[in-house]
């Protein structure tokens, strides 16, 4: 990663995420791959690919690092994205690795992550994390990312 720029709010995160796919000149049908956590990663996942819809790529949801449980994104009218249906063959141009993998108490290790990273030659390797979670959990010693995405959410405000 040779530049630093810094973007504010959920467009911050969503439009050089898109960017940085457009970059990549992926075309009608390509596949991209996100890794997360179930429940915590997932809405982050669905936000992610809503931005991506025009695109028309193939987008797929695998829980942790779990690749025989791929979910398909699908664009749900009125609603968004959305896992669907299993039973998806993997051939991403696009790793998502989301932050969540590397919390702790989560069975994911950096190196189990670098494993599909590697099992998946040429695709381009992005990481989307929060709360500079990658640095903290020491993930950035042993994965490369191609982009990485690091949103900042705090303070979090909450009135009664």
């Amino acid at each position: 990663m040779a530049t630093k720029e810094i973007f504010h709010g959920v467009p911050g995160i969503l439009r050089p995420f898109k960017e940085f796919i457009e970059s990549k000149g992926l075309k009608k049908g390509d596949q991209i791959v996100y890794y997360g956590v179930p429940g915590t990663c997932t809405p982050f996942v669905e936000l992610l690919g809503f931005a991506l819809r025009s695109l028309e790529l193939e987008q797929v949801f695998v829980p942790f690092v779990d690749e025989s449980k791929a979910k398909k994104l699908i664009n749900v009218e009125h609603v968004g994205m959305q896992a669907a249906a299993g039973g998806v063959t993997l051939n991403p141009k696009a790793l998502i690795v989301m932050g969540g993998l590397s919390m702790p108490n989560i069975p994911v290790t950096a190196e189990q992550t670098k494993a599909i990273i590697d099992r998946h030659t040429g695709a381009a390797v992005i990481g989307v994390c929060f709360m500079r979670m990658f640095e903290k959990a020491g993930w950035l010693e042993t994965i490369t990312f191609d982009c990485l995405i690091d949103a900042n959410i705090d303070p979090v405000e909450v009135f009664r």
